[in-house]
């Protein structure tokens, strides 16, 4: 039999299983996937431990995850975009997609350029179409100067790519361990903690147009202070701050769509974006590679295989 992540209650990297399950079987309009490769994601985290019962709570048995990359194994009726053995990147809002196996709507698969890894693509979707709709959201234009919190992690890293490909100059704050990737990708690497104010302000010479806050933890704040204005911050996680001061909170919910997915797609296999895969564990190694992820100090993406 398959197997698939599973919890049964909230709670932290305990409650979580990988257990056998029924092979899905499509229906009408859906899509049986082989997953390749599918990314984990802060919030899948968030929602574990129940910190969003209120907003998106959970039904037991509840599985796990949204990105993947996979090989069609099956066609219900109606689906005329895919065929069995294609190669596709997708998305599912079921919350199914850490499997072998998951039941794709057609609608949410685009094809996998063959020069795009199984990594990347089953990596894409969540932080892809978050650091998109993030981006757009302040409204880049060319030589405007932006900051990205958070800047070499999953969305981060990608937000910084997309700012540069909008022709803007691009500031992002991280450890100094990762300042030379950003610097090699055409970021400004700033130091985050103490006197970063000034840090920012020596490497912008004086003047910030946008914020685009990955991390939390005071950086709307730190925008405001900086002189941007609220329509030009976007934070993906202070919702309480954004909530405060008026500023903007797009992310992947405005970003999920498959024609995002596939210009993001078409970006990696022009060469014009990396999704930098930090670790790939086997899908029975899952408390593991979450165990890492909310360390917070990974570099791009951790993927599992199943």
């Amino acid at each position: 039999m398959p197997r698939a992540v599973r919890f049964d209650k909230y709670g932290g990297l305990e409650v979580l299983q990988v257990v056998e399950v029924d092979r899905p079987t499509p229906g009408s309009g859906q899509v049986l996937v082989r997953v390749k490769a599918a990314g984990i994601n802060p919030g899948e985290a968030s929602i574990r431990k129940g910190m969003f019962a209120d907003r998106w709570p959970s039904t037991f048995p509840s599985g796990q995850g949204s990105d993947l990359a996979g090989i069609v194994e099956e066609v219900g009726p109606g689906v005329a975009n895919v065929a069995v053995g294609d190669e596709v990147i997708g998305f599912t809002n079921d919350r199914s997609s850490q499997a072998e196996f998951v039941l794709v709507e057609s609608g949410h698969l685009v094809p996998r350029p063959a020069n795009v890894s199984w990594e990347q693509a089953g990596a894409l979707f969540v932080a892809g179409t978050t650091a998109y709709a993030a981006v757009r959201s302040v409204a880049l234009s060319a030589g405007d100067t932006v900051v990205v919190s958070g800047a070499a992690g999953g969305v981060g890293s990608i937000a910084v790519q997309l700012a540069r490909n909008a022709g803007a100059k691009v500031i992002g704050l991280s450890s100094d361990a990762n300042h030379k990737w950003l610097a090699d990708h055409g970021v400004i690497p700033v130091t985050y903690g103490d006197g970063v104010e000034d840090r920012i302000r020596a490497a912008s010479g004086g003047k910030v147009d946008s914020f685009v806050d990955t991390f939390g933890g005071g950086y709307v704040e730190l925008a405001l202070k900086l002189g941007v204005a609220p329509n030009r911050i976007d934070t993906i996680i202070d919702f309480a701050a954004a909530a405060k001061y008026g500023v903007k909170t797009e992310g992947n919910h405005e970003g999920a769509t498959a024609d995002v997915l596939a210009q993001l797609a078409g970006l990696l296999a022009a060469g014009r974006l990396e999704i930098p895969i930090a670790k790939v564990y086997p899908l029975a190694e899952v408390r593991d590679a979450y165990r890492e992820l909310e360390q917070r100090h990974t570099r791009g993406k951790i993927v599992l295989e199943p």
